[in-house]
């Protein structure tokens, strides 16, 4: 999503769903292929813990510009868009150009937490220089996050990893490292994957990525699935696309986790890019975003997304903006909020 500017393997857990028995690995080794659980807990149902998991609605917002449609849909968070380096170094800023204690970005998410609801930040996107690609070391590299978490106030980190950096394995094996440091000294920190997703599933560098995971004990809350920006030659139904890529990450998720089939939902989510894509052809409509929702709510998906609030209006001349998405509408006729109370259910 655009910016608004060797030991042996250890396992990957999805902490949200409480699985015991997690080994623990270190070392520099390159990523393995992931392994399966050694505990009859993953393997068979989900603990009683996850039993009653809802589909919650969780948008992208900007981290720096309030929107009249942030509230759309009562999210119960927000994630916000993003922290990125401020274009020299490990210095991380809200899209790469506000600094990370803004005294006008605290009043913004001191806003959007007046609700009751929590912030996501999510770091990365596909504009700007990501952190792990110009910070040093896994431990100057886990200050930056720490910095942002501590500024807003978060106990939620997103990895918005896409473009060049998804193959990157330097970068990736260093953020794996610097995410399972910070989550040792912050047993809290819940930890969502933001990765590229086809109808096929996922690619294998997207499943590297959680290789890597798997190999450095990051404790991997959710996989967020961007169902959008699929080519040129897919011009279908994106509310199907979304559906196809969902069923098919599941199958590769329950392998790479060692999950149920039930377990393995609710360790996804989805996010849909909502009107005009950024791929001609692709427009995902608001009866694509009831049946993504209703498909969710079926399978107990852990949350639904979109990016983003702020486009979730229709643009000024009305209908489509061309074949280019507008950065701050959809492109299609709707009213304003339309699609985050259609996300909501």
């Amino acid at each position: 999503m655009r910016s608004l500017r060797k030991p042996a393997a250890g396992l990957v857990c999805l902490s949200a769903l409480a699985l015991t028995g997690c080994s623990s690995a270190s070392g520099d080794a390159s990523a393995a292929a992931p392994t399966a659980p050694r505990t009859s807990a993953a393997a068979g149902a989900p603990p009683s813990a996850a039993a009653g998991t809802t589909t919650s609605y969780a948008p992208y917002v900007s981290a720096t510009t309030a929107s009249g449609t942030d509230s759309a849909g009562s999210p119960t968070t927000y994630n916000l868009a993003f922290v990125i380096s401020d274009g020299s170094g490990c210095v991380p800023k809200w899209n790469g150009d506000h600094a990370i204690g803004d005294t006008a970005v605290k009043s913004r998410i001191a806003a959007l937490k007046k609700s009751g609801a929590t912030v996501r930040v999510s770091f990365g996107g596909a504009s700007g220089k990501e952190l792990a690609a110009v910070c040093g070391s896994v431990s100057a590299l886990a200050q930056a996050y720490e910095r942002a978490l501590d500024a807003a106030g978060s106990a939620q980190a997103d990895f918005d990893i896409e473009g060049g950096r998804l193959g990157d394995s330097a970068s990736v094996a260093l953020r794996s490292r610097a995410i399972a440091r910070l989550q040792r000294e912050r047993p809290d920190l819940e930890v969502s994957f933001t990765v590229p997703v086809m109808p096929a599933g996922l690619d294998s560098d997207g499943l590297a990525l959680l290789a890597s995971a798997n190999e450095y004990d990051v404790q991997v809350s959710t996989v967020n699935l961007m169902t959008m920006n699929y080519g040129e030659s897919y011009t279908g139904d994106m509310g199907d696309y979304a559906v196809t890529a969902a069923t098919a990450a599941h199958a590769q998720l329950k392998k790479v986790f060692g999950l149920s089939d039930a377990a393995a939902w609710r360790g996804m989510a989805l996010t849909s890019m909502i009107g005009v894509n950024d791929v001609s052809g692709e427009t995902f409509t608001l009866l694509n975003a009831a049946r993504v929702r209703a498909f969710a709510r079926e399978k107990e998906i852990a949350w639904v997304s979109m990016w983003s609030a702020f486009r979730d209006r229709r643009c000024a001349r009305g209908g489509s903006s061309g074949s280019d998405a507008a950065t701050d509408c959809s492109g299609v006729e709707q009213s304003p909020g339309a699609f985050g109370r259609a996300f909501s259910g």
